[in-house]
């Protein structure tokens, strides 16, 4: 079974922008709301992602929102503990190929480290 964690290096978590995610208001409390879009850029990044060290700059401090934990995504998701990990593997692949591509070195990376490596076949002509 494969296991979620995060990878550094990669960011794609970062990437805040509202249209990006229109169900906000469904899982947010109002307080919580309005600390996501005080964090959100006019590029939609996170305020506190460093793009230099592709980093962020409070991730021992980051809200509750931020973290993958089995209690806060059954509390704020309804995901059982038992599912979180495809769950959150699910989430991250897609926002991984949403942010740098399904084929980028961020993709590869974090596959491996999840324990789900895959063959990249070639893509067909176009």
């Amino acid at each position: 079974m494969a296991t979620w964690q995060c990878v550094k290096q990669c960011g794609a978590c970062c990437y805040l922008a509202p249209e990006e995610r229109p169900d906000l208001e469904e899982y947010l409390s109002p307080e919580e709301l309005q600390l996501y879009l005080s964090l959100v850029t006019e590029s939609g990044w996170c305020r506190h992602y460093d793009h230099d060290t592709r980093e962020c700059g409070i991730y021992e401090k980051r809200p509750s929102f931020c973290r993958v934990d089995a209690i806060e995504y059954e509390q704020r998701y309804g995901i059982a503990p038992d599912d979180l990990d495809e769950f959150a593997i699910d989430c991250c692949r897609e926002h991984i190929a949403d942010i740098h591509g399904d084929r980028s070195l961020e993709m590869i990376r974090f596959d491996r480290a999840v324990g789900k490596p895959r063959i990249l076949r070639p893509q067909a002509d176009r």
